[in-house]
């Protein structure tokens, strides 16, 4: 019976936790989007696209040099 109430303020106190973080993150928009992440692994970076662009320029210049 002791052990009852020793967890039973402490399973309300982080229920509260959870509660109020949801309700903080809510509130500042974290859950405006949900789309646009899931579509982000999706489409290169445009750093990572000039970088390849540059190497294969890069190949293409040796290869002529070559011939």
């Amino acid at each position: 019976m002791s052990v009852i109430l020793i967890m039973l303020p402490i399973a309300l106190v982080l229920a509260g936790i959870g509660i109020v973080a949801f309700i903080l993150a809510a509130k500042n928009g974290q859950f405006d989007d949900l789309d646009t992440p899931a579509l982000r692994a999706v489409f290169d970076d445009e750093d990572d696209v000039d970088q390849n662009a540059k190497h294969e320029e890069k190949e293409a210049d040796a290869d002529t040099k070559k011939d």
